[in-house]
C-alpha cells in the first residue's frame, strides 16, 4: 500500500525538524570555556590589586598573571566535554591533549620568554642614552605563568564546567 504525504504532514514535519538558531540548545563546553576565560581575566584585576596594591585595567586583556585564563579555558572545555559526552570519546581525548599542551607551554616556553624579556628590558635600561637601542620600547614580560597560577586556572575551569553542567 502506497502512503500519500499530504501538505499538512510535510509542513508539520518541517516545523518539528527546524527550530530557529536562538532556540537551539546551548553548547555547554563552549559556554564553559568562554565563561572560564572571562572570569579568570576579571579575577586578574583583584589578584593584581592584592599583590601590587594598584588597579590595572590592562589585566583584563593581558596574558600572564593569576589565575591563568588559558588554563581555565582549556580545562573547562575538557571537563565539560567529559561531563557531556563521556571520557571515552575522541572529542574528550583531543580536549585533554590540548589542555596539556597549553598548560605545559604556559609554565615552560612562555614563562621563560617572559623572564628573558624582563632581563633584556633591564639591560636596555642600563645602556647609555646614545646607544641605538636605548630608546626601544620595552618588551612585554608578563607572558607565562607559574605552576601555581596554571593550577589555579585549571581549578577555576573545573569549577565552572561543573557549575554549568549542574545548572542545565
Amino acid at each position: 500500500m502506497d502512503e500519500v504525504l499530504t501538505a499538512a504532514d510535510a509542513s508539520s514535519s518541517f516545523r518539528s525538524n527546524s527550530s530557529p538558531p536562538f532556540l537551539s540548545p546551548p553548547n555547554l563546553p563552549l559556554l564553559s570555556a568562554f565563561l572560564s576565560f572571562a572570569l579568570a581575566q576579571f579575577l586578574k584585576l583583584f589578584t593584581t590589586w592584592y599583590k601590587e596594591k594598584r588597579w590595572d585595567s590592562r589585566r583584563l586583556l593581558g596574558s600572564g598573571g593569576m589565575p591563568s585564563s588559558h588554563s581555565a579555558t582549556v580545562t573547562a572545555l575538557a571537563v565539560a566535554i567529559g561531563l557531556q559526552e563521556g571520557t571515552g570519546g575522541s572529542a574528550f581525548a583531543i580536549a585533554v591533549v590540548l589542555a596539556s599542551v597549553v598548560m605545559y607551554d604556559a609554565t615552560g616556553v612562555r614563562l621563560h620568554a617572559g623572564r628573558q624579556a624582563e632581563l633584556l628590558n633591564q639591560i636596555v635600561c642600563e645602556l647609555p642614552p646614545e646607544h641605538p637601542v636605548s630608546n626601544v620600547r620595552p618588551l612585554r614580560d608578563s607572558l607565562g605563568h607559574t605552576p601555581f597560577q596554571v593550577a589555579a586556572g585549571a581549578v577555576l575551569g573545573c569549577i565552572i564546567a561543573f557549575l554549568m553542567r549542574s545548572s542545565s
